[in-house]
């Protein structure tokens, strides 16, 4: 099983380079990314939370379930929904769980990219599912979502993780 790393590491700050080939291996690392996801029991995970500096991530989130190879992202509706937000890269020192804060996300998203077979994709996401697009897509340009919190919330969280 891939394991989740934290902050600190530092293949979490280096944007991820584009997918290129659409083969067996990215095909096993997508399936492993889905275990890895479910073993750390979140909602969504990027490739460079395993280590693997390629752009790419998995969802499973608001009943929907997939992933998307090389996204890119774009804010439909731009109004900002403040809401807790965690990540399975950022967890406390001592639970080992995800550290939560309030981060303000656009409320509604699309992204566009390839499946695993290389088929073009384009998913339109509100809500939480917006969240986790957004989340996402940040990991793969080297941000975490500590680097989106008021400066005395982020020294709060960072305090807290290992």
């Amino acid at each position: 099983m891939r394991e989740i790393r934290v902050i600190g590491d530092p293949v979490l700050r280096t944007p991820a380079e584009p997918v290129a080939d659409f083969d067996r291996d990215l095909r096993r690392l997508i399936d492993e990314m889905f275990e890895a996801m479910y073993a750390a029991e979140g909602v969504g995970l990027a490739g460079p939370q395993i280590g693997i500096s390629r752009r790419l991530f998995v969802y499973d989130c608001s009943g929907r379930k997939g992933h998307v190879v090389n996204p890119v992202l774009t804010v439909d509706d731009a109004a900002e929904i403040l809401d807790e937000e965690g990540c399975l890269s950022v967890p406390g020192r001592q639970t080992g769980r995800p550290l939560y804060a309030p981060t303000a996300r656009a409320a509604g998203v699309s992204v566009a990219g390839f499946d695993r077979l290389g088929r073009p994709v384009r998913l339109k996401a509100r809500g939480l599912l917006a969240r986790c697009f957004q989340h996402e897509t940040d990991h793969l340009d080297g941000t975490l979502y500590v680097d989106r919190l008021a400066k005395e919330t982020r020294r709060k969280i960072l305090l807290q993780t290992p």
